[in-house]
């Protein structure tokens, strides 16, 4: 990344060669005529510029829709139950930084658009998958409107030295948008068509309260096993302890299988 002088806005360094760029008033994406990096302008600063691959088409992203709602993460059926109300394709930018701390080298990537769904960043981006910018995917792609200094300003949040980043780069990602309805409220999420990862921030989740009522009262019978087994061992005769014992495992016995019945009855309905 080069910043050049505050009296030369119109005058830039490419961050493969070093050759002059001359953009168009306006421009933000621009080949360098010397080298062909396809490099994004953000004020008086060039960065690379790439974009990933899709894999995916419509379809074949809806089916990574329905499995993930088909997961352990949603509510049970949200596959069935649910309606898909909208589906849009296009290339979301996201920031991406490069950090060198040591031998440990980590990518961190934070949007460079407005979004709903901050969970884009954390995926996972190879870097042999990387591409260069082609001009022909503009039309599908989202201009960023996130400046470079914010996204900065974000990593310094994080504890994060700007020094040791090693490589700074707008990268465009491929994303099917899905909305869809359940009970009558509306979601969003967002299959990356590079990989198939399903993402969402608001989502139908499982009730957390069904498996915990589960948790406990499989607690609230062996402790009372416990308890019992305890009783009988302050009476601090062979013949009580032993029945205290046999009481604890006979109770657990019969205990374990109707709590696991209880906790399968649970998640077959959650």
């Amino acid at each position: 990344m080069i910043s050049n002088s505050e009296s030369d806005f119109s005058v830039f360094s490419c961050t493969q060669c070093g050759g002059e760029l001359h953009p168009d008033e306006g421009q933000l994406f621009l080949s360098c005529p010397y080298c062909n990096s396809t490099v994004y302008l953000d004020k008086s600063k060039v960065v690379f510029h790439w974009y990933l691959s899709s894999t995916l088409n419509g379809e074949q992203a809806a089916a990574s829709l329905s499995r993930w709602m088909a997961g352990n993460s949603t509510v049970k059926d949200l596959d069935k139950k649910s309606k898909i109300l909208g589906q849009t394709f296009q290339y979301f930018p996201l920031w991406f930084f490069k950090v060198k701390n040591g031998d440990i080298e980590k990518i961190y990537l934070e949007p460079a658009a407005a979004t709903s769904v901050t969970e884009l960043r954390s995926l996972s981006l190879p870097a042999g998958d990387l591409r260069k910018f082609d001009d022909s995917i503009i039309s599908q792609s989202i201009e960023p409107t996130v400046p470079l200094t914010a996204a900065l300003e974000w990593l310094g949040s994080k504890q994060i030295d700007q020094a040791k980043i090693t490589e700074s780069a707008l990268v465009h990602i491929p994303v099917y948008t899905f909305k869809y309805g359940y009970k009558n409220n509306m979601y969003t999420a967002l299959v990356e068509a590079g990989t198939g990862k399903t993402i969402a921030n608001i989502f139908p989740a499982k009730a957390e309260a069904p498996y915990m009522a589960a948790g406990c009262a499989a607690s609230f019978v062996f402790m009372c096993l416990a308890g019992i087994f305890a009783v009988f061992l302050t009476m601090n005769n062979g013949a009580s302890t032993g029945l205290g014992a046999m009481i604890c495992v006979g109770g657990g016995v019969v205990a374990a299988p109707l709590l696991f019945a209880f906790a399968s009855w649970v998640a077959s309905k959650v």
